[in-house]
């Protein structure tokens, strides 16, 4: 298995009067270190503490275009404002892979202080839905398409355990999660527009 042990670092803490010196995943066995993934596994499953640490401001930026709801077609001889209709859902995703659920675990740990320093709710998954006008000439195909607002939050998983885990009681671990911005205001959604072709044209009534 390949391991990313080297982006993470190890902290040990007194334990029955003997203080392991500190280490970092550097300098350890990579054999003998865990992944961002095992570690964040046992996030609150087999940890005495686990809290997530922002690291600085949310990042807001704009996912790729994507085409949403169906063409249209217009068939006529004059200029047409013809409705597209479309829903469109956008999901969070994260540097491990995980499942990332606000009710338990990892997930629990990162929404509690995502709500704590930047005084709003972590959204899991968002769906927009709407109608969008798209003007399109005598022969031409119109269709729209959306670039969803997004976050990305960068940060590091404290993780304190009752019992040695990969010879430390404390270890640390890099995350990064993104996800949606609820709300349409600040999405991009453009109406674009294209010459029929010779087949699309057949195929009018």
């Amino acid at each position: 298995m390949k391991r990313t042990s080297a982006v993470l670092c190890a902290a040990a803490v007194a334990a029955a009067g003997a203080v392991a010196g500190p280490a970092t995943a550097a300098h350890a066995d990579h054999e003998n270190s865990p992944t961002v993934r095992e570690l964040l596994e046992l996030c609150n499953v087999a940890t005495d503490v686990c809290v997530f640490h922002p690291g600085g401001e949310r990042e807001l930026f704009s996912a790729a275009g994507r085409v949403v709801g169906s063409e249209v077609f217009n068939c006529t001889s004059g200029r047409q404002d013809m409705a597209v209709a479309w829903s469109d859902t956008t999901s969070q995703s994260n540097s491990v892979g995980l499942t990332l659920s606000t009710e338990a675990g990892f997930g629990e740990a990162f929404s509690v202080s995502y709500e704590q320093s930047y005084q709003r709710t972590w959204t899991t998954s968002h769906t927009e839905a709407q109608t969008t006008f798209v003007n399109t000439g005598p022969g031409e195909v119109g269709w729209v398409e959306r670039r969803p607002r997004m976050q990305r939050v960068h940060g590091t998983y404290e993780l304190h355990f009752p019992d040695r885990r990969w010879g430390h009681y404390v270890w640390y671990a890099p995350f990064t999660a993104e996800g949606p911005v609820p709300g349409s205001a600040d999405d991009a959604i453009t109406q674009n527009v294209r010459p029929m072709t010779d087949a699309e044209r057949a195929a009018c009534p």
